[in-house]
């Protein structure tokens, strides 16, 4: 069977992405937030609704803001920008999208060298205060994105557990 060089890099991008925690002070290029941004919006949504917002965080002092909302993730302060991806509940798959759009902005970014790290554990109030996040939109994730400290060796599959026998079921 003949090889597929695209699959072949998106299943690279997929076994060598790292969630990183730690960013050098350097900028991501601008051409390259925005082409991260763009990889969100092009993203497929349940019945094409596309019923997602994102909330785009690049200033220093909102960043740390965005830290402090975060229940344990102060990490995200160092970030070079955030995204905050709100979601529609009205939707019952807008989790499920809001998982394709951290899948699809992860695999842009990575794809341009740039290192990124998530969380959803927020102080809701607080986030929602501060960011003028209205209610009746779903706070689904954070993203941070920057320059990774530590060297990446893309070709490096990962320290990820082996496969075992235990979560695949067989249907016949």
């Amino acid at each position: 069977m003949k090889r597929n060089w695209l699959l072949d890099d998106i299943f690279d991008g997929i076994a060598t992405k790292l969630d990183v925690r730690q960013f050098r002070p350097q900028d991501v290029l601008s051409e390259i937030k925005q082409s991260i941004l763009e990889a969100a919006r092009l993203m497929g949504s349940g019945i094409n609704t596309q019923h997602w917002w994102f909330i785009v965080v690049e200033c220093k002092d909102q960043l740390k803001k965005l830290a402090e909302d975060s229940t344990s993730r102060q990490w995200v302060a160092e970030a070079n920008f955030a995204i905050i991806v709100l979601t529609n509940p009205k939707h019952k798959f807008h989790m499920i999208d809001a998982g394709r759009c951290c899948r699809t902005t992860q695999l842009a970014a990575w794809n341009r060298g740039v290192a990124l790290g998530l969380f959803a554990d927020i102080k809701e109030d607080k986030l929602r205060n501060d960011f003028g996040i209205p209610k009746e939109l779903n706070i689904a994730v954070v993203i941070g994105f920057g320059l990774s400290c530590r060297q990446v060796d893309r070709q490096e599959k990962g320290s990820r557990a082996a496969w075992r026998a235990g979560p695949l079921w067989k249907i016949r």
